[in-house]
């Protein structure tokens, strides 16, 4: 009799353990799968709306042309130019080449890019910025240096029939870090958006910005 009872009481504390199991797995499922994913969300767009978007940027009509995050391919000598891209400046193919600095090919890319931009904004080799010929990490790395922007402000302003000193005006105002955590950069789409803003460009000369698809992401290294 007691060998009996002993085995009931086994089978309902088994049973019991399960249903503890279940209904615990219910209320975590509950929990961590619905309602603070809810409540992450609803705290994000109501505390960050700009960076829970996507961290978009418009033009002066309010026309999306980007994200702050995500880099952007110009190639007209209206606008600032940014660092090349491994990735072809995709998001959703984020990506760098994975080549070493001793590799062959990254030294005879890095070498022809740098033979262009010199020949593009009238300098020598040893004057461009370091950034400007290599690569992110991630591939769509949307900022350069300082310098970098500096390079670019004689050829910008011919094109747009402006003086540099405005030009160099609209760099100090587009400067991001300028705290004492990281290092100064500029963001080159936002940059961009504001010469288009207060210098549109000619249709008969350059496109004017224009949408972009484009997702955010994080982690921006060197090549």
């Amino acid at each position: 009799m007691k060998r009996q009872i002993a085995a009931n009481d086994d089978v309902l504390q088994a049973k019991a353990s399960w249903g503890h199991a279940l209904r615990f797995m219910v209320v975590m499922a509950v929990l961590l799968g619905l309602i603070y994913p809810l409540v992450t969300t609803t705290l994000g767009g109501w505390l960050f709306p700009e960076q829970a978007q996507g961290s978009l940027v418009r033009d002066a009509s309010g026309r999306v042309v980007g994200s702050s995050l995500v880099s952007q391919t110009f190639v007209s000598d209206e606008y600032f130019i940014g660092r090349p891209s491994a990735a072809g400046n995709d998001a959703g193919g984020v990506s760098g080449s994975n080549l070493a600095p001793s590799n062959v090919s990254l030294r005879e890319r890095a070498q022809a890019d740098a033979n262009a931009i010199a020949q593009r904004e009238n300098v020598s080799v040893d004057q461009i910025p370091v950034d400007l010929i290599t690569a992110s990490g991630s591939g769509i790395d949307p900022h350069i240096s300082p310098e970098a922007a500096e390079l670019q402000v004689a050829r910008v302003a011919q094109a747009r029939g402006i003086d540099e000193a405005t030009v160099t005006e609209l760099i100090e105002q587009a400067l991001e870090n300028t705290g004492w955590l990281g290092s100064p950069v500029v963001n080159v789409l936002r940059l961009n958006v504001s010469l288009d803003d207060r210098f549109p460009v000619s249709s008969t000369t350059a496109a004017p910005l224009t949408p972009a698809s484009v997702t955010p992401t994080a982690s921006d290294t060197m090549e």
